[in-house]
């Protein structure tokens, strides 16, 4: 069957509705395209460059009537530079395809049909919000290209400036690149496992103010360390800078060994009245203010009166485990990473909180071991998975413990919507749904449901 377009042809379209990944999907005579940079009312010209049977994709070659909704992006290199892909629809815009997203996804992938899902809570100011930077390292020696991977590739986008970033990492990463074109510091080439530094990674306390500068490596030293310590040790706030040793041909960016060139090797931050300390290789949310307007919305969700006992699965440094604590009888928190489970019991201890216990181990391993074998249950259960989502096992000896209230924190809707229609059926009622934009100008977004069991109901 002919399709109504051709490869290389050029059209004229409308663009109706928006992606899951923020590109303008329209149809051309029924036949659908989607459009990377596109937005929704648009009239736009478009040069078709793939097709298959059922649809296509098209790059935007002029927009002939542009949507109410499109602004200049704040960034230069925005439209090359994979971290953005919203930055050209406006942040209310933004805020309202977000929630559409979360509430297209339980109803497609769900199969949920009246669910009412709370418009995603924004922020006032949806920039400089990230209180963690990875910028690649590349280029030629004596010619440094510091940035972020262009979109799909890991071409090297030299990015002096982002308008994510805390402000002062435009100042390190200013120092760093001086310092590596002055000393000619060989720079690291992934295609031929060859040269020194691979990436710097830095860390901000938002309310504390400590700074953390961390620069991998592919060895053990880096030559002239003594004056770039110097020269960085003048940003005020300079709390911690470390050199971490990543030899491994891989796209992973942090190696396991870490050693300190000058101050400490953690800093600290808030989240809330709950204060964590941070190395270079914890899992700590990179938008502060928006992560207490997420754990509060949990912790709201669950309605905790002081006697109940939580399972928190997926619990990392213990970020929601002693956010919870705080409210809890006890918390019990699971968390695959060694390292991880360390930082939660450090951070336990820094915040004198005897009511939160650690384990380490898969979540979907361990819970269902104590259940059978101790006989653990909970009042509430707290997951908070990666984006693949929540094993089936793990779901299973969920709804065998069968706890009052589950309160699911999702950083994927896909994966979320699959879940719940698996655990609803088992005994579990949709309570309520909020969104919160963890990550503007990015098509990412965090989902927190309420789930509450069918006999607590009757």
């Amino acid at each position: 069957m002919k399709l109504p377009v051709e490869k290389n042809q050029t059209y004229t379209m409308s663009i109706t509705d928006i992606g899951t990944n923020g590109e303008g999907i329209g149809r051309i005579d029924g036949y659908t395209v989607f459009v990377e940079g596109a937005l929704p009312e648009e009239v736009i010209k478009v040069l078709i460059v793939k097709t298959k049977k059922h649809f296509g994709y098209g790059k935007l070659l002029e927009i002939l009537e542009p949507s109410p909704h499109r602004v200049t992006p704040a960034c230069p290199v925005a439209a090359k530079c994979g971290g953005c892909q919203l930055q050209h629809l406006s942040y209310e815009g933004q805020l309202a395809f977000k929630t559409k997203k979360v509430k297209d996804h339980l109803e497609r992938i769900g199969g949920f049909s009246g669910i009412s899902v709370g418009y995603a809570k924004g922020m006032e100011e949806p920039w400089r919000y990230r209180n963690k930077a990875q910028f690649p390292v590349g280029g030629k020696t004596g010619e440094p290209e510091i940035g972020f991977y262009a979109k799909r590739s890991h071409r090297i986008i030299d990015t002096p400036v982002c308008m994510l970033q805390n402000e002062v990492n435009d100042r390190i990463v200013k120092i760093i690149r001086a310092f590596l074109a002055e000393y000619e510091i060989p720079l690291y080439d992934e295609t031929i496992h060859r040269g020194l530094v691979r990436h710097i990674l830095t860390r901000m306390g938002r309310r504390t103010g400590e700074i953390m500068v961390c620069l991998v490596v592919n060895g053990r030293k880096l030559p002239h360390c003594d004056v770039l310590v110097e020269r960085l040790r003048e940003i005020e706030g300079m709390t911690s800078i470390v050199l971490n040793v990543n030899t491994d041909q891989t796209n992973v960016i942090l190696g396991t060994e870490v050693h300190v060139l000058w101050g400490k090797e953690t800093i600290r931050d808030y989240i809330g009245d709950v204060q964590f300390e941070i190395s270079p290789l914890s899992f700590y949310q990179v938008n502060p203010l928006q992560t207490q307007v997420l754990y509060q919305t949990a912790l709201d969700f669950a309605e905790l009166e002081g006697n109940e006992t939580v399972l928190d699965l997926y619990c990392g440094i213990g970020t929601i485990s002693l956010f919870f604590a705080q409210k809890a009888k006890h918390v019990f928190g699971v968390e695959i990473v060694p390292e991880a489970i360390a930082d939660a019991k450090r951070n336990a201890a820094l915040n004198s909180m005897n009511n939160a216990d650690f384990a380490v181990g898969a979540a979907e391993d361990v819970i269902p071991r104590l259940y059978e074998e101790k006989g653990i249950t909970a009042d509430v259960v707290v997951v908070d998975p990666p984006r693949k989502g929540c094993d089936s096992v793990l779901l299973d000896t969920i709804a065998a413990i069968s706890p009052k209230k589950v309160v699911y924190v999702s950083c994927d809707s896909a994966t979320l919507a699959r879940d719940l229609a698996y655990l609803c059926p088992k005994g579990y009622t949709i309570e309520k749904v909020q969104v919160v934009d963890m990550f503007p100008h990015t098509v990412h977004v965090e989902t927190v449901v309420l789930l509450s069991h069918n006999k607590t109901n009757n």
